[in-house]
């Protein structure tokens, strides 16, 4: 670790920085559906997933070798350019964090990286073959794969328990879950945790420390993997919430259906160094899932919201790390300022989380502030018709509910008295 400079060592710390908030913004990949099944409770299911992704860190270098040699040119590539992208990153992260969206923290890396290096190098930095084979393509297929997946495994084990005991088959399938949701764990440490490996091996190649093509040091596996590990202890509440009660309602049999699709994905993605979003892949089984089970109903609003996250997450981080990169060619002083721009920024989308803050107390309540759990989709056509041609029940409104002003009625005439209802009555 000797030759490290201050700026390079400010970049080592970002990045472990970023994998943090990697670590507490992909919880849900692995746990919002065990959680929301009640297979495991919240704080014993993000400290599982803390130690499989640990263990998962140390499986593999394919995914952080695409990065450190991939994505970006090295040649002329400065340190400052990599403290730049990973601004962009985090503070995308932790927008997406405080509403509650899974998006992907690996495109958010990544549109940092392309953004900054532009802004640094222009466009003939970015080796666009690599971008479109090894991120855009995955972005769209894994999901796309993940969710029929799902789909079929979801009616699959319904079919199998079709005349079985439903609540020993829930029993046995939650426990398949815990299995299941262990190897999402382990897959998203194989997979991002090597994103901030292949960033600070990159670091250190444009500092001279590491020699171009070298494989991460042991030191920066073990910081990446412990980073992201102590990320995923503290639970990205916000984004569990969305991904085990906003997107479906499950069932034990859709969460093990949908985690096991999901980390066959990972897992094979991350063998071939494919540097895919495991946010995306295991959305896409959740939403799959819910389609796969009959009368199931997937909540379009709050995927949609979703979809537009993903589809912004790479320009978003992208000018953001652009606007960086700006400031800290400007010399030393636009360095410190990108860093106390970064810090302020973290510190007041904090602050505003704690407004309605959500934990592993209630993350799996009904209604909590002004993050509540996306209503069922609105009724057809035809239920919509047939409320507003049927008379409400006496002493209610037409929308089921109680009233909450009382009305004193005065006693009819004895030639018209309603038998059912007497004199004086309420409604």
């Amino acid at each position: 670790m000797e030759h490290i400079t201050l700026l390079l060592a400010i970049v080592i710390v970002t990045a472990l920085v970023f994998d943090f908030t990697n670590g507490f913004h992909d919880t849900a990949n692995a746990m919002a559906t065990t959680i929301s099944t009640g297979a495991l409770k919240p704080k014993t299911a993000v400290a599982m997933s803390a130690v499989l992704n640990l263990v998962g860190a140390f499986l593999s270098v394919e995914v952080a070798k695409t990065i450190s040699g991939g994505i970006i040119n090295e040649d002329g590539l400065k340190t400052e350019v990599i403290f730049a992208a990973l601004v962009g990153a985090i503070l995308w992260n932790l927008l997406t964090w405080l509403v509650g969206l899974p998006s992907s923290s690996s495109h958010a890396l990544f549109g940092g990286l392309i953004g900054a290096a532009v802004m640094s190098m222009g466009w003939s930095s970015v080796n666009g073959g690599t971008v479109v084979t090894k991120v855009l393509l995955p972005a769209v297929a894994a999901p796309i794969v993940a969710g029929l997946a799902a789909m079929l495994a979801t009616r699959l084990t319904y079919r199998i328990s079709k005349k079985t005991d439903q609540k020993a088959t829930a029993k046995g399938y939650r426990a398949g879950q815990i299995a299941s949701a262990g190897l999402v764990s382990l897959a998203h440490g194989t997979n991002d945790a090597q994103k901030t490996m292949g960033i600070i091996t990159l670091a250190l190649i444009t500092g001279g420390v590491l020699s171009p093509g070298a494989n991460p040091p042991m030191w920066v596996i073990v910081s990446a993997g412990l980073a992201i590990a102590l990320g995923t202890y503290l639970g990205g509440w916000r984004i569990i919430r969305t991904m085990g009660k906003g997107l479906t309602d499950l069932a034990p049999q859709q969460g093990f259906a949908a985690q096991t699709s999901a980390a066959t994905a990972i897992l094979a993605s991350s063998h071939i160094g494919f540097s895919l979003s495991t946010t995306q892949v295991c959305s896409g089984a959740v939403m799959g899932s819910g389609l796969g089970r009959k009368g199931g109903v997937v909540r379009w609003s709050t995927a949609t919201r979703m979809f537009v996250a993903w589809g912004l997450t790479l320009p978003a981080a992208g000018l953001v790390g652009a606007g960086a990169e700006f400031l800290t060619k400007q010399g030393p002083w636009g360095i410190g300022l990108t860093a106390a721009l970064l810090v302020a920024g973290s510190g007041i989308i904090w602050k505003l989380s704690r407004r309605n803050s959500i934990d592993h107390t209630n993350v799996t309540d009904d209604e909590i502030g002004a993050a509540p759990v996306p209503a069922e989709e609105p009724a057809g056509v035809v239920t919509t018709a047939i409320a507003a041609v049927t008379p409400p029940p006496v002493g209610t409104l037409a929308t089921g509910e109680s009233s909450e002003v009382k009305t004193t009625i005065p006693a009819p005439a004895p030639a018209v008295a309603d038998p059912a209802r007497p004199a004086g009555a309420t409604l």
